[in-house]
C-alpha cells in the first residue's frame, strides 16, 4: 500500500473512544488469526533487507516454531550491546528476544513484554531449547501491555504501532530508560495522516497500517515525551534512536565547534561506525559533529570508543550539516545580520 512503508507516531495520539475495542482486536488477530507469517495479508509487517552475517548466525540457533511466528519488519538492535540488559515490548513469541539473548550474552539479561498469552506460550515453550543451543539462560517473558511496563533500567525495542496510545507508549520508554538508555525500534510509518476509515478497520490494525503514524507527528509527539533529538538510522527498516540524556539535548543540531575520532574499537564496526543515516564515521578520521551528536557519543556506553575535540564553550549558532538552517531568506543567500522583514 503506498504511502506505508516503514516507521513513525503521532504527536496527536490516537485516542480513539473504542481504545480498548482496538486493543482487544489486534489481540485476537495475533492469538486467532495468525498461525504464522505465511497468513499476513499485507507486506507492511515484513522485513525488507537481510540481516547481517552476526544475526544470521544467531537466527540459525532459534527454533523453528519462533521463527515461523515472527511478525515484525525489522529487527532493530543496535551494536556494542554486550552485556546490557534489553527490554523488548511488544516481543511476541520471541524471536528477537532469543537474537539478543545471544548478543547480550549470559552477563546481559533480556526481557520480552506482550499481550497475547498465545504468542509468549510460543516463546516459553522453547526456553530449555534455547538455553542448550546458547549456553546460559538470561530470557524471561512477561504478560503485559506496553503502555503499562514495572519500572526497569533498560534499553528498549518496542512494537509502538499496535498501540492506540503512542504517546503513552512513548512516555513508558522514556520513564523506564536510566541516562544514557536507548529507545530503538523498527516499525510502519505513513507519509501523512492515515483517513479515519482505515483507522476503524480492526484488520489493517492488525497489519500494521491502521495504526502507522505521519512521520513528522511521530518526531514531535517524541520530543514531546522527552527525547529531543530522534535520529532515523536506516530508511529500508526504520530504527529510531531516541537517547535519554537528562534533558541535556537541543531541540535543533547547534554549532559547538566540536569533533570527534573513532578509534574502532566497536566489535564488528572496526572501520567504521554507523551513528544514523547520516553519521557514518570512518575510524581514525576527524569527524566534525553538533553538540546533540557529541552528547550522543559522549554520554553513552559509546564513549570509550572515541576521541572527543571541543566543548561547549562557544556557540557558532546551527550546524548546517545536521541541523535545519535559519529559514529566513537573507541568510540563506548570504546576506549580513539585521534582516527582521518578516
Amino acid at each position: 500500500m503506498q504511502g506505508y512503508t516503514h516507521k513513525s507516531m503521532d504527536a496527536a495520539p490516537l485516542k480513539m473512544q473504542g481504545y480498548n475495542e482496538t486493543k482487544d482486536a489486534v489481540k485476537e488477530y495475533y492469538s486467532k488469526h495468525l498461525k504464522t507469517s505465511d497468513d499476513l495479508l499485507t507486506n507492511a509487517c515484513c522485513t525488507g533487507a537481510a540481516p547481517p552475517d552476526h544475526i544470521k548466525a544467531a537466527l540459525k540457533k532459534i527454533h523453528p516454531e519462533v521463527i515461523s511466528k515472527y511478525y515484525g519488519c525489522g529487527l532493530c538492535l543496535p551494536e556494542h550491546i554486550e552485556g546490557l540488559s534489553i527490554l523488548d515490548l511488544g516481543c511476541g513469541a520471541g524471536r528477537d528476544v532469543y537474537i539478543a539473548s545471544q548478543l547480550v550474552g549470559a552477563q546481559g539479561r533480556v526481557v520480552g513484554v506482550d499481550m497475547t498469552p498465545e504468542q509468549l506460550d510460543v516463546a516459553n515453550a522453547h526456553k530449555l531449547y534455547h538455553e542448550e543451543k546458547f549456553g546460559f539462560a538470561n530470557v524471561e517473558f512477561k504478560l503485559g501491555f506496553i503502555e503499562r511496563v514495572p519500572r526497569r533500567d533498560l534499553h528498549e525495542g518496542p512494537v509502538i504501532n499496535l498501540s492506540p496510545d503512542k504517546e503513552a507508549v512513548l512516555s513508558e520508554a522514556y520513564r523506564l530508560l536510566k541516562p544514557g538508555g536507548e529507545l530503538y525500534f523498527s516499525d510502519v510509518y505513513s507519509d501523512r495522516r492515515v483517513p479515519k476509515a482505515l483507522q476503524e478497520d480492526s484488520v489493517l490494525w492488525g497489519e500494521c497500517i491502521s495504526g502507522a503514524l505521519y512521520w513528522n507527528d511521530f518526531h514531535n509527539l517524541a520530543k514531546k515525551c522527552g527525547f529531543l533529538d530522534p535520529r532515523l538510522t536506516k530508511d529500508s527498516v526504520i530504527t529510531v534512536d531516541n537517547k535519554k540524556l537528562e534533558g541535556k539535548l537541543e531541540s535543533h543540531c547547534e554549532d559547538y565547534g566540536q569533533a570527534v575520532i573513532y578509534k574502532g574499537t566497536i566489535p564488528l564496526c572496526q572501520d567504521v561506525f554507523v551513528l544514523d543515516s547520516h553519521h557514518s564515521i570512518e575510524k581514525g578520521k576527524v569527524f566534525p559533529v553538533c553538540g546533540n551528536t557529541w552528547r550522543m557519543l559522549h554520554d553513552t556506553r559509546f564513549k570509550q570508543h572515541f576521541d572527543f575535540l571541543g566543548s561547549f564553550d562557544t556557540h557558532f549558532g546551527i550546524y548546517g550539516g545536521c541541523g535545519t538552517l535559519i529559514p529566513y531568506a537573507c541568510a540563506q543567500s548570504g546576506g549580513t545580520a539585521g534582516c527582521s522583514s518578516c
